[in-house]
């Protein structure tokens, strides 16, 4: 007997900002696995069980969620966000990709959410209106070197970047270095955002120049966006700037580029 496993996006925690389509599963839904703060978010019925666990659970969390949809269960993996973004949608693909057969035959459907830069972006303007990348900041699942070869690649050919898990307390200096490494190929005058907790009660929104970056303005709940040296600010008497990537790309003179 198999049953079903849905993994949703429940945003970026303003629960205005969870879709009627992820509503919808956790209403459907009998079992629910997930990170102790986003499960916490759900206000589940007397007849649903939560199975909480902590953050660095997730492969075990996703096998546990599996086993019981093996067994006939109706069972919900949640994340914050968007699962697919960094999150538990891939750690489930990946215990199914690595367990017995008979977990291909669950049924497995994602319903997608609002992710964390997608929150902040709208908070700021359109700063994700040109290309653009999200890069993990952090070397739990992938050396430092990695991350440094990929923040050069993305500053290089210009791409806005999105940080997530920007700094913890096992990893308090890589923000920084970030931005040092960072200033060594883009302008100073490049805007940085700084968007914690977008949407909820604690937000905190900040825009300075890559210059004036610093790795203790970020902590978890932060996402944080590194624009470009075509991405503009512009300024608003009273009210916070609006930072914006603008659609087309300006190609530079040689004179601009340091031609002759």
């Amino acid at each position: 007997m198999s049953g079903s496993l849905t993994v949703v996006g429940l945003g970026p925690g303003n629960p205005d900002q969870m879709t009627p389509e992820a509503r919808d599963a956790v209403t459907a839904a009998e079992d629910f696995y997930g990170y102790i703060p986003y499960i916490d978010r759900l206000n589940l019925r007397p007849d649903q069980r939560r199975h909480a666990s902590d953050n660095r659970e997730e492969l075990d969390r996703a096998r546990a969620a599996l086993e019981m949809a093996a067994g006939g269960g109706k069972v919900c993996v949640v994340s914050g966000g968007d699962p697919g973004v960094f999150a538990m949608a891939a750690a489930v693909c990946e215990a199914i990709d690595e367990g017995p057969a008979q977990w291909r035959d669950i049924e497995l459907v994602v319903v997608p959410g609002i992710t964390a830069m997608l929150a902040v972006a709208a908070r700021a303007g359109a700063p994700l209106g040109h290309d653009f990348c999200a890069i993990s900041l952090s070397n739990n699942l992938k050396p430092w070197s990695v991350i440094e070869k990929r923040l050069v690649a993305a500053s290089t050919a210009g791409f806005v970047m999105a940080f997530y898990n920007p700094i913890s307390k096992a990893r308090p200096h890589q923000l920084g270095e970030a931005f040092d490494l960072l200033r060594q190929h883009l302008p100073g005058t490049v805007p940085v955002i700084f968007g914690r907790a977008a949407g909820r009660p604690d937000e905190r929104m900040r825009v300075v120049s890559l210059a004036e970056a610093q790795g203790e303005m970020a902590d978890m709940a932060t996402c944080v966006i590194v624009g470009t040296s075509e991405t503009r600010l512009v300024e608003r008497s009273g009210r916070p700037p609006i930072v914006y990537s603008p659609r087309y790309f300006k190609e530079k003179s040689e004179s601009e580029a340091g031609g002759a």
